[in-house]
Formats: C-alpha cells, structure tokens, sequence
C-alpha cells in the first residue's frame, strides 16, 4: 500500500503543514494514540487560535483513502464529537478520492492527503486544495484489479449491469479461480463499486469503474503488429474472417474496425484485429506484408484472451465487446477519444 514513515507519524506531518498557512492558528500540543469514545485516535492536535479559542483536531489515519475505509473513519469520529462537540474530526489518508471526499464534507469532517489535496473548515479557518494528482496510484490494488485475470472479471462484470451474481458463478463465468474473484470483490467493495446482498453481488458504479480501468490501461499490453495491403480496411477485415474461419482461428476486430460496425458514424483508415492462433500462417494466406511504418492493418495477439470475452458476429464478422473496443480506443489519442466517447454514450451507456 504505502511506504515509509508509520502513517500516524505521515498523518501528523500533512496536518502540521496545512495548518502552518494559517498565521492566526498556533499548535500548543501534538498527542499521539489518545484514548476515547470512538476508540483509539491516532492523532490529537490542541491548538490555540488568535482570538483566544481553543480547538481540538481528532484525526484518524489509515493506509487507504476508498470510501468504505473513508466511512469507518468518519463513522468513528463522529463518535468523538458525539461526546465532544466542540472537537473537530479529520481523516487522513495517502490519497482521498473525490468520492470519499464528499462523505467527508457530508458530515463537516475535515480531511487530508499526502498527495496534497485537503479541506479544513472550524471555527474561522477554511483551508481547501484540490485537484492534486494521486501519488501513490501505482500501489499494489490498482495492479491487483487491473491484472490480466481481474480483468475477466470487470468484463463480466461490465457486460452484465444490473445482475447479482454469487462468487462462485461469477469465477465460472470469468474462468478464474475463486480467490481471484473474492479479490476483485474485495477492491471494488472498498471503492463502493459493488452491493453485496442475499442474491449476490452485484455492480453499482460501472461508469466510474470503466473509467479508472481506461485509466490504467494501455493497449499495447498485447503485442501490436503493423501490415500493409492495397486493400482497403473493409476488404481486410472480410478477408480475416473468412481465413479465420477456414483454418479455425479465432479473431475479433477491435479499436476503429470494431467501432465502425458497433456506432457505424465511425470514419477510420486503418483495420485492427486481436488474433489467437497460427498468425503466421495468417500473414501468408492474406498475403499481407509486415512493415514498420505506414501499416493500414495491425494485428494484436492478447495479453489474455479474456479480451475476446463478449465479442459478437456482426455482418459476418467477429467484433470485440464495446466496453474492450472502448479501452482500445482510448489509448489512441486525437480521433481515437473522440470515436471511444461516441461508442460510450451511444451503445454502452445505454446497455446500462
């Protein structure tokens, strides 16, 4: 999760240094593990302001910002001020999603982050930054639910909104094991992603999760060949169909070839396909030459074949899901955003 300092020790630092831009605002005292009524608090800043009033500052601290651990905290120092009203609450954390954010100011809890970001509202004082950058957002749970067999998970996820599933049916569907899935849960339950009831669990925020996935994905994770042909992309894509059909290949077009057939608005020069299979013998039989610059064909072999999950036969032809030919879009910059937007306000959003 995060490196370093003990994250009390981190917490009172990042607190200190929001409170040095307040000249009127002096620290008197600094206790460390205070008893209390919301149990144990991490830190406890007294402080004297210039007006003569005494303040409190209880901070709870924790290695992760989602907003089911933001919710405990703010859950437990209300606690604190249930029994005393004048002290003021303050979670801490790496880095505060804007999600956990809002619970904060929601119940007038302050909060701050060691990424920068904060907001700080008693008595006369009101500090507020934002828009700071996570620092920490290379950390083990992004890399955990990104990985290549998480991701048949989200996909599963993605492709079914609205559905519970039980962990066990959903590691069936996505081929994984049940671990992996109790994972995914876990992560996506932390961010309040998912609602787990009776019937299962089931998929709440799939915009925000689309979003973070397109974040942290590259599309260059699967191998990327570029070909030429003096056919046109259209041509190309029925020829791949009908080889792949022939020997038994399996394929799907993806980015601007799958695009074109899923929101067909969609103008492109240059064909995409993810290939599993004899490749080779592929290239030879549509006789499609490697180059490495001024290709109008590239051919993907997957970091996982997950991404081939949900793809559809569309006028004759394979075409990947549209949450995968989202993803792969994104990667491309210019009219490749422009073309990812398109496809997620008319076809994906709403299948939601």
């Amino acid at each position: 999760m995060m490196k370093g300092p003990p994250i009390e020790q981190s917490a009172k630092l990042a607190l200190l240094e929001c409170l040095d831009d307040v000249p009127f605002c002096k620290v008197t005292a600094v206790d460390l593990d205070i008893p209390g009524p919301g149990g144990r608090a991490d830190v406890v800043l007294r402080l004297l302001l210039s007006s003569g009033e005494k303040q409190i500052l209880i901070v709870e601290a924790k290695l992760n910002g989602q907003p089911r651990l933001a919710r405990d905290a703010v859950n437990k120092l209300l606690r604190w001020r249930e029994a005393d009203p004048s002290a003021y609450g303050v979670f801490v954390a790496p880095y505060i999603s804007p999600k956990s954010a809002e619970i904060c100011e929601r119940e007038d809890i302050g909060f701050v982050d060691l990424s920068g970001n904060c907001r700080l509202c008693f008595k006369q004082v009101y500090i507020r930054r934002e828009g700071r950058r996570n620092k920490f957002a290379k950390r083990r749970d992004l890399r955990s639910l990104y990985s290549p067999k998480a991701t048949r998970v989200l996909r599963i996820l993605l492709f079914n909104v609205g559905r519970s599933w039980k962990v066990a049916n959903l590691a069936d569907e996505a081929q994984v094991s049940l671990g992996q899935v109790s994972n995914v849960k876990k992560l996506l339950t932390d961010r309040e992603w998912v609602r787990s009831g009776e019937r299962g669990l089931r998929l709440i925020e799939p915009a925000t999760l689309l979003a973070e996935w397109a974040e942290n994905y590259d599309y260059r994770r699967s191998a990327v060949r570029g070909f030429y042909s003096p056919d046109k992309p259209a041509e190309l894509e029925e020829k791949l169909a009908q080889t792949c059909r022939d020997y038994g290949i399996r394929y799907a077009l993806t980015a601007f070839s799958a695009a074109a057939r899923l929101a067909p608005a969609v103008r492109y020069q240059r064909a995409s396909a993810y290939v599993v299979g004899d490749v080779e013998h592929l290239i030879e039989r549509m006789k499609i030459k490697a180059v490495s610059s001024g290709a109008n064909f590239s051919i993907l072999a997957p970091y996982d074949e997950g991404v081939l999950h949900g793809a559809t036969e569309i006028n004759g032809v394979m075409t990947a899901s549209p949450v995968q030919t989202y993803l792969d879009l994104v990667g491309n910059r210019g009219r490749g955003e422009e073309a990812a937007e398109s496809l997620l306000e008319e076809v994906i959003r709403p299948s939601w």
